[in-house]
């Protein structure tokens, strides 16, 4: 894990700095509060980890639904 110091107007890019994938800009901070302001792609999905969570325990496993074939001959 990459953990960094940024102050409030302050941008990570994400990926090629030439062509990035995203950005992550620090928005406001108030008090113990932080507001993060997320540019990427409308192809990218961006959530929280509480939503990401949620995403997760709503798809059915598929952890050993799928059987070797065998190779033809």
């Amino acid at each position: 894990m990459l953990v960094i110091t940024r102050r409030e107007g302050e941008e990570v890019v994400i990926g090629d700095p030439a062509n990035p994938s995203g950005v992550v800009r620090v928005a406001s901070i108030k008090g113990d509060r932080v507001r993060l302001a997320f540019d990427f792609p409308r192809e990218v999905d961006v959530h929280r980890r509480e939503v990401a969570d949620q995403i997760l325990a709503q798809k059915p496993a598929v952890v050993g639904s799928i059987r070797p074939t065998a190779t033809p001959r």
